[in-house]
C-alpha cells in the first residue's frame, strides 16, 4: 500500500517525498514529463537568504532550510552516491556609495542577532577577493557565509535517486493512492486560478547561461541584480531575467544576451569564458510571492506544495519537513504567509 502520492517531481515535490519517505511512509511520484523537466532543471542554483533586517515568519523560514541544508544535501548524496552541487561558499556583493555602505554596516549588526551566530554579514575590502569579486566603486564589498550554491538539476536528479534507493517509483502516470500531494508548478497554479476564477498564481519566465569557467570553491557573487554561480563541476552560471509574458517557455533571446553583458561589465574575470548552454524555464509564483504549502484549496483531503519561484531550492528542505509534519503527522507548523489562503 502507498501512504503518500506526490504529483510533481520538481524541487518541491521531491523534498515532500523526502521528507516522508525518512519517516517510514511508502510513497510514489508521478510526474508525466519526468524529473526536474520544468525550472528544477535549471542551471543557475543560488540559495541566497533574505536581508537580516525586518525580520519575519517567511525569512526565520527560509534561514532555518538554508541552516539546515548542508546536512540535509550530505545525506541526499550519501544515499544516493551522486553529488547535488551543493556548498555553502558564501556570496559577495559590491558596496556603491556610503548610503549602501550605511546600510550594510546596519544590516551586519542585525545579522549578528538574527542569525545566531550561525552564519556572518560583513563588510570587507574587495582586494581580499582578488580575480574573483564584483566589480565595486568603493571598493567594499559584502561577504556573507549564509548563501549557498547548488546544481538544480543535479540536485533533482540526487534526490530522485536518493528516492529510488529508498523503493520510491516515479512514474509517468498511476492510480492516486493514499495522501495526495499537488506540486505541479507553473501550470497547476495556472490551472488553479481557472479553478478558482482568481489569480492564484503564475509562471515567470527566466533565462540563464553556464560558461565554461573553474571557480569551484569560490563564493557566488551578486552584482546588477544578477547571480553569479561557481559550480563544482568547473562552470559558472549566470541568471536570470524575470518575464511575466512569454510566448515560449523554453526559448532564449536577446534579454539572455543582455544579461550576459551586464555580467561581464560587473565580473570581468567572465568576460573570454566560453558558452556552454542557453537556457530558459518557467518558475511558479504564487500570488503571495511565498511558497504555497497546506491543504489544498479545493480539493478536500488533498495537500499543495508549490509556487517556489525564485527561492524553491533555498526552501526545499524546510518545507519537506512541514508537509511531512502535516500529511503524516496532522501538525501544522506552516507559517500563516505561507498557507493557499494567502494567494485566495
Amino acid at each position: 500500500m502507498v501512504d503518500v502520492t506526490v504529483y510533481g517531481a520538481g524541487i518541491f515535490g521531491l523534498s515532500v517525498a523526502w521528507s516522508c519517505v525518512k519517516r517510514g511512509a511508502k510513497v510514489q511520484v508521478i510526474d508525466p514529463n519526468g524529473v526536474a523537466t520544468g525550472s528544477s532543471g535549471g542551471i543557475v542554483g543560488a540559495l541566497a537568504p533574505h536581508t537580516p533586517e525586518n525580520w519575519n515568519d517567511k525569512k526565520e523560514f527560509q534561514f532555518q532550510s538554508l541552516i539546515m541544508a548542508e546536512d540535509y544535501w550530505a545525506e541526499v548524496a550519501g544515499v544516493s552516491g551522486q553529488s547535488p552541487g551543493y556548498a555553502r561558499s558564501g556570496r559577495l556583493q559590491p558596496i556603491a556609495d556610503q548610503r549602501a555602505h550605511d546600510l550594510a554596516l546596519k544590516r551586519q549588526q542585525e545579522a549578528a542577532d538574527l542569525w545566531r551566530g550561525k552564519a556572518i554579514w560583513e563588510i570587507k575590502l574587495a582586494a581580499d577577493f582578488e580575480g574573483w569579486c564584483p566589480q565595486s566603486p568603493t571598493d567594499l564589498v559584502i561577504h556573507d557565509t549564509l548563501s549557498a550554491r547548488i546544481h538544480p538539476r543535479q540536485a533533482c536528479t540526487a534526490l530522485a535517486a536518493a528516492l529510488g534507493a529508498k523503493g520510491v517509483e516515479i512514474t509517468a502516470d498511476g492510480a492516486p493512492r493514499g495522501h495526495i500531494v499537488w506540486a505541479t508548478g507553473w501550470r497547476g497554479l495556472l490551472e488553479l486560478s481557472e479553478e478558482t476564477e482568481r489569480p492564484i498564481g503564475n509562471g515567470v519566465k527566466g533565462q540563464a547561461i553556464l560558461l565554461e569557467l573553474n571557480r569551484a570553491g569560490m563564493p557566488q557573487l551578486y552584482a546588477d541584480a544578477l547571480h553569479v554561480i561557481p559550480h563544482a563541476d568547473g562552470t559558472v552560471a549566470i541568471g536570470s531575467t524575470s518575464e511575466r509574458n512569454f510566448e515560449d517557455p523554453n526559448a532564449t533571446d536577446t534579454q539572455l544576451d543582455e544579461i550576459y553583458q551586464r555580467a561581464i561589465d560587473a565580473v570581468p574575470a567572465l568576460r573570454d569564458a566560453p558558452i556552454l548552454t542557453r537556457w530558459a524555464g518557467v518558475r511558479p509564483r504564487a500570488k503571495s510571492r511565498a511558497p504555497m504549502l497546506g491543504n489544498h484549496p479545493t480539493r478536500a483531503g488533498d495537500f499543495i506544495a508549490n509556487g517556489g519561484f525564485k527561492i524553491g531550492f533555498g526552501m526545499a528542505p524546510k518545507a519537506g519537513e512541514v508537509m511531512a509534519d502535516l500529511i503524516l503527522e496532522s501538525r501544522d507548523k506552516i507559517p500563516e504567509g505561507f498557507r493557499p489562503e494567502a494567494s485566495l
